[in-house]
């Protein structure tokens, strides 16, 4: 029931996501008035989706505090409680992004030796895709919660990149090892004394990560949010710029008639909805983030992102390799314990 459009868009993105996924079966919580003529609609979704009536609905100005505490009879609670429970393996929604992590934190729970959750998304560029993280869940961090998102974010690159030892990097303002604040180099040194499956290539900067230096990219929430929105502006300003310079003249209008192929392609790669979905690492269980302003092609790829967390073992790979963090030194000398937290696929969706 979430999202700037509402469930019509919701609905007509699973349908797009049932048909690139005959196997997955879909919970569909929300008010079954509002549901069930849009269901008719899409005759792929006969027999593989069910609705589950629910009547409340979690707004966007909503605080998380009061999600928790007020939204029990909602589709946003009741999605995430079938993972909880068993009886979907993913839960997919694009309503309230604070209040969607609240609930999952407090129903699913967080994975064994994981202090924090970070939104994980897939970045385009140059090579091909990076996971960058976190990308608003965690405004400021300390060094282990920083190692904590290196080992979730390597974790969730095997499981979509399948690489065995991805390549992992900090965001910092240079490269040089005296540069950056005291977390961000503190993290570089618990992770270079760790023996993780994973290739640590130190810090990087901000354009690194469209150039695809690194398959994992690791930041806090503040830095990286900005960082994803101010990449979201300069694609529509590029797009912007080049429809503008296009449509100028004669000559400009016959070039592009000439490009089309070239210029579709470019559209394809710049556009957002292919990338759609934030994954809430940390969670011991799978749930996805839709951008809310996104049409049913962006929800069907948050849908298709969510299965392949679904089908793969990144929750199992998270805790083995959490273990094998090793603590060091601070600059006073003290050490830091590692931090510690609390058949056919279905997918619940809000």
């Amino acid at each position: 029931m979430g999202g700037d459009s509402g469930p019509a868009t919701i609905v007509a993105g699973v349908a797009l996501a049932r048909r690139r996924h005959p196997s997955v079966r879909f919970l569909l919580y929300g008010d079954e008035g509002v549901l069930k003529p849009l269901l008719t609609q899409h005759r792929a979704l006969a027999g593989r989706a069910e609705i589950r009536h629910v009547p409340g609905v979690i707004g966007m100005a909503e605080k998380p505090s009061q999600a928790v505490r007020r939204g029990r009879n909602t589709s946003m609670w009741h999605s995430v409680d079938a993972v909880a429970k068993g009886e979907a393996q993913v839960a997919v929604s694009a309503g309230n992004t604070g209040a969607l992590m609240a609930i999952s934190m407090f129903r699913i729970g967080l994975i064994e030796g994981i202090s924090r959750p970070a939104i994980a998304v897939l970045w385009p560029t140059i090579r091909g895709q990076s996971v960058v993280l976190d990308v608003g869940a965690n405004a400021g961090c300390e060094a282990e919660q920083l190692v904590d998102f290196a080992v979730m974010g390597e974790a969730f690159a095997r499981a979509v990149f399948g690489v065995e030892r991805p390549t992992v990097g900090l965001l910092n303002i240079g490269e040089e090892e005296v540069k950056g604040i005291e977390s961000v180099k503190r993290a570089a040194q618990i992770l270079r004394a760790s023996k993780l499956p994973m290739e640590f290539q130190g810090f990087i900067e901000g354009d690194d990560i469209g150039s695809g230096a690194v398959d994992v990219v690791v930041t806090d929430g503040f830095t990286g949010n900005v960082a994803l929105k101010t990449a979201e502006g300069t694609a529509k300003l590029i797009i912007h710029y080049l429809r503008s310079a296009l449509n100028r003249s004669l000559l400009g209008r016959l070039g592009a008639l000439l490009a089309s192929g070239a210029l579709r392609v470019l559209k394809r790669k710049l556009d957002p909805r292919r990338l759609n979905g934030g994954v809430f690492l940390g969670l011991n269980g799978v749930v996805v983030k839709s951008h809310g302003g996104t049409d049913a092609l962006g929800f069907a790829s948050a849908i298709d992102l969510a299965i392949d967390m679904g089908g793969s073992d990144m929750i199992q790979r998270i805790v083995a390799d959490r273990a094998r963090v090793t603590s060091v030194p601070d600059s006073s000398g003290a050490i830091s314990e590692p931090s510690s937290g609390a058949g056919t696929a279905q997918a619940a969706v809000s």
